[in-house]
């Protein structure tokens, strides 16, 4: 796995802006990819990172690069605790979420919706998502906004910004390690 892809799709957690992005990450060999993953986590650690396998499908891993600190913060609020709780979190820790949320994308096909919380999409888009069917949307950008619309804009700038000033940081000789800011 290349430093340019995790770059590409995580730029905001890692600049922390954002708790947690998801990717699909191609594989060849699983003990390769797991070599790969904990030299990441080596890295990136240090920075308040972490990077788990969330699912293993048809050659490809899903990955799930995050700051714990700002996922149990965005897990504890009012919103997001109703929605876990209906979705079969209630009383669990941050770890146990992760596991639960990676259980449920192995048995799935789809991915749960409550995977917004996991990615610092705001609850009231979330529990919109699940309660519309994905449809009657305001705005759709890095997710679909049925809430504020007008703080889903400035959040989608501040990361596609934050992505493209990343990959020119990376393009000019930075090192991962450089870019994962301290949280």
């Amino acid at each position: 796995m290349s430093d340019e892809l995790v770059v590409r799709c995580c730029a905001p957690t890692l600049a922390g802006i954002k708790t947690g992005s998801i990717f699909s990450c191609p594989y060849e060999s699983e003990k390769r990819l797991f070599d790969e993953i904990r030299g990441l986590n080596r890295r990136l650690v240090p920075a308040g990172l972490r990077v788990l396998p969330l699912r293993w499908r048809g050659g490809k891993a899903l990955l799930y690069v995050f700051r714990p600190a700002c996922l149990r913060r965005d897990l504890t609020g009012e919103d997001a605790q109703r929605l876990l709780r209906e979705n079969g979190y209630a009383g669990m820790g941050c770890e146990a979420c992760i596991a639960r949320l990676s259980r449920r994308l192995r048995e799935n096909e789809d991915f749960p919706h409550e995977i917004g919380l996991f990615l610092s999409y705001p609850p009231e888009d979330v529990r919109g998502f699940i309660e519309n069917r994905a449809k009657n949307y305001k705005f759709i950008g890095y997710w679909k906004v049925y809430g504020d619309e007008d703080k889903a804009r400035r959040a989608f700038a501040r990361y596609k910004k934050c992505t493209d000033c990343y990959c020119r940081f990376l393009e000019a000789g930075y090192a991962l390690t450089d870019l994962a800011v301290a949280g």
